[in-house]
């Protein structure tokens, strides 16, 4: 659906991006992150065909965009981190412009559907330049979403939102997803990222340096699954005896609690839980804690690691 080949942008001698070839499948949602500054603004600019390439190129549904400019921008919706909007258009003033710009069918009912999709309806008659910047957001995705377009590409999409427009606006973007539209993402916001995005590509100094699903993203960063066991009561012992399993890298006890590390590659869980029951310990709960997105951004930009297509794990 989207695929750059060696994508760079130099200003002035400066590498704002470096030789990036990311892929975007169809029907999938795909966050796009970085630091400020690691040149993700400027590679959306010239997915979008606003910011021409120093070197390489964009394929859109497998095109080169340059090739199809304008019949390929139609495919499109797109949310921009920051806004535009007419003076004195009200909120269905602006989307009947861009309804006439796509010649959008049965415009007018589509309209108050996506006004009530984004729970604007009882603000369409108002002035969207004076809407708070969260409304004016989903304004925006309404926009994107109005002619039906295959591909979105969102930057920044809910920064502006409360906690419920943040959820609404979740729920939207599965619910396209599920309808088959491709999502391209843009957003600091990595705990909504995480619970949306198929896979992610993450930029560092404008280069793409890992591009695969949180889940395999774990696995390459931190092998290991962290497990918690609650006991009925202390078994100092028992921890020593779990550390000489083969798939137990670390086992410590605290108090009544065991902290375990194990091979994250496959779920040994059933096996532990046998182990200590075969020491005649009673199990209250047990807790598994995985890396988080967040926590895997932070390691791969602050330790300078880039995670390589042929599984390596590099750091620079």
């Amino acid at each position: 659906m989207i695929r750059t080949e060696k994508l760079s942008k130099e200003y002035n001698g400066f590498a704002a991006v470096q030789d990036v070839s990311l892929q975007v499948r169809p029907n999938e949602i795909y966050g796009f992150l970085g630091p400020n500054g690691a040149g993700k603004t400027t590679t959306i600019l010239m997915l979008l065909g606003i910011v021409k390439p120093t070197h390489g190129r964009v394929l859109l549904f497998d095109q080169p965009l340059a090739e199809d400019y304008f019949g390929i921008k139609r495919r499109i919706g797109v949310v921009a981190e920051h806004q535009f909007f007419y003076d004195e258009m009200t909120a269905r003033d602006y989307l009947r412009f861009f309804a006439e710009l796509y010649d959008v069918a049965h415009a007018a009912n589509r309209i108050e559907s996506l006004l009530d999709t984004v729970d604007l309806r009882a603000f369409g008659n108002a002035r969207a330049r004076d809407f708070s910047r969260g409304m004016q957001q989903k304004l925006g995705l309404a926009r994107a979403l109005l002619h039906d377009p295959e591909l979105l590409i969102l930057d920044e999409p809910v920064s502006a939102l409360d906690p419920h427009g943040v959820l609404d606006i979740r729920h939207l973007l599965l619910e396209q997803a599920r309808a088959g539209k491709t999502i391209f993402i843009s957003s600091h916001i990595l705990s909504e990222v995480e619970q949306t995005a198929d896979r992610v590509g993450i930029m560092h100094r404008g280069r793409l340096v890992a591009e695969d699903s949180l889940a395999n993203l774990r696995r390459r960063l931190h092998p290991q699954l962290d497990l918690e066991v609650e006991l009925e009561q202390a078994h100092p012992q028992l921890a020593q005896q779990l550390a000489q399993l083969p798939f137990v890298d670390e086992a410590l006890s605290q108090g009544n609690k065991l902290l375990l590390k194990v091979d994250g590659n496959s779920d040994h869980r059933r096996q532990i839980s046998q182990a200590i029951t075969s020491a005649g310990a009673l199990i209250l709960e047990m807790r598994s804690r995985e890396m988080s997105l967040e926590e895997a951004f932070v390691t791969i930009t602050e330790q300078n690691v880039s995670l390589l297509a042929d599984g390596a794990t590099v750091e620079k």
